[in-house]
């Protein structure tokens, strides 16, 4: 008997491991163990966690739907996996890897608990379309990829010669068991938990990622180079949420996008491929999720950080953006860029403060690539933004929605302005950006010193 923990992999299909699962010949007990340092109850109610949430329930009813036994538990794995261990003739451990420090300690637990309960582990890394010691190898490189465009250069040769196909195995050609109500009983949901994800359950049939997808290589992809930075319009896919929980595969949604056969596609994988290049930064960046550390940040400052948090900056493409998140959990991938660098750069806040903000609003948060955005912005990581580079919101705002229609929509009280003055710093503003950008620079300057 094997037992199969679910990770980022929300789905039944093209899973990596089903495969090898399958080879097995054995019934499996298949377990998707909520992890309280992951989701609390607070984050539970963030546009991250109801998100999450809306896929476990979609993980669900697929479960159902194919007659098999999704165990949903709550606590922490190595205990999880203790508990069955005692009660199951257990063989074989199998997940899918991630790459974040706290998922490595945990994974490292599991190998340890396996081992001393005398079991197999098998794992595989399964979101991202390029495997990184293969692309390595297949550069011929000794050193990793640190500037965008000549990995994307080599990603598409790789993706041309050995991108790899769906998996053929899906959950209906496995057999799965329930588990004793005992062990259930042990880890069981929290009260707030369990209303949460009762609350949150999604329409399978008007939300399936797949149509998703579908519907915006027929509708929007045409218009997509030119309206994804165009935030006042709707022309990007809005898959990322269900690719970053694995709710759809990178695989499907690859072969599907090069399956459309259109010339406009190409614009859209490339941000695939960026996906993959930040993936790849945190597997061969030892600084990726430590600079925050290694840095001396006396000059840096969070006396502003609540005015932008809530909206209150006085520039009212800021102001919008962020209105538009902590009510929905979106914002445009521009604007993320925005409001990312107008904390770091002109409001001079340690960036990792907004990248915990994000991590609790962004419905499609993803940890690895939230920090390489925030790193981007703050000229950190690999192929960062220069710390000379400073985008003006106002500029970013004329240019890419001149009527002001964004603005507009999530500040109607600025609705009565001119198409130029909406764009324009309030009387009350809470920084002076030209005197802001000066401050950046020479900030910035001094920070990444210590950085070489």
């Amino acid at each position: 008997m094997y037992v199969w923990f679910h990770r980022r992999d929300l789905r039944t299909t093209d899973m990596r491991l089903f495969d090898k699962l399958r080879s097995l010949h054995m019934t499996g007990i298949h377990l998707l163990v909520i992890d309280p340092i992951l989701l609390d109850e607070r984050r539970a109610h963030e546009h991250s966690g109801r998100h999450f949430l809306q896929q476990v329930s979609r993980l669900q009813q697929y479960y159902q739907q194919a007659n098999q036994q999704l165990v949903i538990v709550y606590g922490s794995p190595d205990q999880v996996l203790l508990k069955l261990a005692s009660h199951y003739p257990l063989q074989i451990v199998a997940f899918h890897e991630d790459l974040t420090p706290y998922a490595k300690q945990r994974d490292q637990t599991l190998f340890h608990t396996a081992r001393a309960c005398g079991l197999e582990t098998i794992t595989d890394m399964d979101h991202m379309l390029i495997d990184a010691d293969s692309f390595d190898h297949f550069t011929n490189r000794d050193q990793p990829y640190k500037v965008f465009t000549p990995f994307y250069s080599k990603w598409k040769q790789a993706m041309h010669l050995f991108a790899e196909p769906p998996m053929l195995t899906s959950l209906t050609d496995l057999v799965t068991v329930q588990v004793s109500p005992s062990i259930v009983e042990a880890f069981t949901l929290p009260v707030w938990l369990y209303d949460a994800l009762k609350s949150t359950s999604p329409s399978i049939s008007t939300e399936d990622p797949q149509n998703k997808l579908q519907q915006f290589f027929v509708e929007k992809l045409p218009d997509y180079e030119q309206g994804r930075d165009r935030y006042g319009w709707s022309y990007t896919s809005q898959m990322s949420g269900y690719i970053n929980t694995g709710a759809i595969s990178i695989r499907q949604v690859y072969e599907q996008a090069t399956l459309t056969g259109s010339s406009y596609v190409d614009s859209w994988i490339r941000q695939l491929a960026w996906r993959d290049f930040y993936l790849y930064q945190a597997l061969r960046n030892p600084n990726y999720f430590s600079y925050e550390k290694n840095l001396d940040w006396s000059g840096f400052s969070t006396a502003a950080f609540d005015y932008w948090a809530e909206a209150r900056t006085g520039i009212p493409i800021i102001d919008a953006a962020m209105t538009q998140l902590k009510e929905t959990g979106e914002m445009p991938n521009r604007l993320r860029m925005v409001t990312a660098m107008f904390l770091t750069k002109q409001l001079l806040c340690p960036f990792f403060y907004g990248e915990a903000y994000f991590r609790d609003k962004l419905a499609d948060y993803d940890h690895v690539l939230n920090r390489g955005g925030w790193l981007w912005s703050s000229s950190l990581g690999y192929d960062a933004a220069p710390y000379f580079r400073i985008m003006n919101p106002v500029r970013q705002s004329e240019t890419y929605d001149p009527s002001g229609a964004y603005i507009r929509r999530w500040l109607p009280q600025l609705a009565h302005l001119s198409d130029k003055a909406i764009h324009q710093p309030q009387t009350n503003a809470i920084v002076d950006l030209k005197q802001a950008r000066l401050r950046a620079i020479e900030q910035y300057s001094l920070l990444l010193k210590q950085n070489k």
